[in-house]
């Protein structure tokens, strides 16, 4: 299935704004830790419709994801 662009858009940047509030970073961080995570590829190709998880869902699933690449998170 895919997505609006659009809505995917502001789907996105919701999600980059709570990631961003949770762990602290600058949006600017978390916007680049997002469009270089696994959780973004399975988004943006659209696998297991990942896009129709809830904006809660992804942003867990970025902070278990930067927990395990980068412990300095």
């Amino acid at each position: 299935m895919e997505a609006n662009r659009t809505i995917l858009q502001m789907k996105y940047a919701r999600i980059v704004a709570e990631f961003a509030k949770q762990m602290n970073l600058s949006l600017e961080d978390a916007l680049s830790f997002f469009y270089n995570s696994e959780t973004y590829q399975l988004i943006n190709e659209g696998v297991a419709d990942m896009h129709c998880m809830s904006d809660g869902y992804l942003v867990d699933e970025l902070l278990i994801e930067a927990k395990n690449t980068t412990p300095s998170l």
